[in-house]
């Protein structure tokens, strides 16, 4: 099939997170299909902490294209408009690389499909069981976003999920560049990476958390730089806690794009931060973490994969809420988790690379 298949759409909507736990996919549609063009159909993110999909495959060639439209399209025109677009490109099969949905709103994703002439589909759930997160063997913890995907697709063959070939972003000389100046600026010492924002209110551990975190771990490591990272808005948060931080410090919030991101977070000894973008991006390029969940999602979903990781999850009577803001419970979850846990956990990670 693949060699007769010129041109391929792949549906997968999100932001940086989303993009990066579809990696694996992404290498095994290109195995499938070595000699298609492949476009990406995604949505055109709202929100400036979510960078779009074009962000984090840059010029990897595991895309050649994009498709976008606006999140929450709801105008016939519109969607009119897309259907056009993708009719001109004329895809012979669609990978579908949706989030979970249910049954309702893939059947009508499939007709939309269908009236763009698309002739096959892969990865559009057919059994009850693709329609729910399976549980891990053993345990109530759901499997990852990234094994349901890959699950998904199984008819384009099995992804080895633990081949970290499978999670290159392919970084470019300039992106490894980027970050090589990084280096210099800090003249080749030891760095830990670290996050402190979000772009939920119901994720965010807290700036007084991490500005006690920070004073801590600054007389553990005095050796280390302290390096931060996230979005231009989250500059000020992460220059007020790093004031705590009694040794030298550079705030990149704003500065570096996730895939040069990606290509520093290569270098540091440990990333510590929320369920985040950046957080993924670590876990993409080998590098451990200590990262902190809010139970909005229920356990290992939306973890880091693999081993290298160190995840501190406290589970809740309300946990799987899917809430953005928290109110009621006063984010009881995320904000039960202590200084000392988080602590810990990054000493154990660094004796661990050591």
């Amino acid at each position: 099939m693949s060699a007769s298949v010129e041109r391929v759409l792949i549906y997968r909507l999100g932001s940086l997170g989303d993009t990066v736990v579809a990696l694996p996919c992404f290498h095994q549609i290109e195995r499938a299909f070595p000699d298609a063009e492949r476009r990406l159909l995604t949505n055109i993110p709202v929100h400036a902490k979510a960078p779009a999909a074009a962000a984090v495959l840059g010029d990897s060639g595991l895309v050649h294209g994009y498709l976008q439209y606006p999140v929450g399209m709801r105008s016939l025109r519109r969607i009119l408009a897309v259907r056009a677009e993708i009719r001109r490109f004329r895809p012979q099969v669609l990978v579908y690389l949706a989030s979970l949905r249910d049954r309702r709103a893939v059947r009508r994703d499939e007709l939309f499909f269908r009236l763009c002439g698309i002739p096959k589909m892969v990865g559009i759930p057919r059994d009850e069981g693709d329609f729910v997160r399976r549980e891990m063997h053993g345990s109530t913890d759901v499997e990852p976003e990234a094994e349901r995907l890959a699950r998904g697709i199984r008819a384009l063959g099995a992804v080895d999920l633990d081949d970290y070939a499978n999670w290159d972003m392919r970084l470019t000389s300039q992106e490894t560049a980027q970050a090589e100046e990084v280096q210099r600026k800090i003249g080749g010492a030891p760095f830990l990476t670290v996050c402190v924002g979000t772009k939920a209110q119901s994720k965010d551990w807290g700036e007084e958390n991490w500005t006690a975190l920070l004073t801590r771990a600054a007389a553990l490591y005095p050796e280390h730089w302290l390096v931060l990272t996230g979005a231009a808005d989250e500059f000020g948060v992460s220059e007020r806690s790093s004031v705590a931080w009694q040794g030298r410090s550079l705030n990149l919030c704003g500065n570096l794009n996730p895939r040069a991101s990606a290509a520093l977070l290569k270098f540091t000894d440990l990333f510590v931060g929320h369920d985040s973008g950046p957080m993924h991006l670590a876990a993409a390029v080998g590098t451990r973490s200590v990262s902190i969940f809010a139970a909005r999602h229920r356990p290992r979903i939306w973890f880091p994969y693999g081993p290298r990781h160190r995840v501190i999850y406290h589970r809740v009577d309300c946990e799987g809420c899917g809430l953005e803001v928290c109110i009621e419970q006063r984010k009881k979850c995320i904000l039960s988790i202590t200084v000392a846990e988080v602590l810990d956990a990054i000493r154990e990670q660094l004796s661990s690379a050591s």
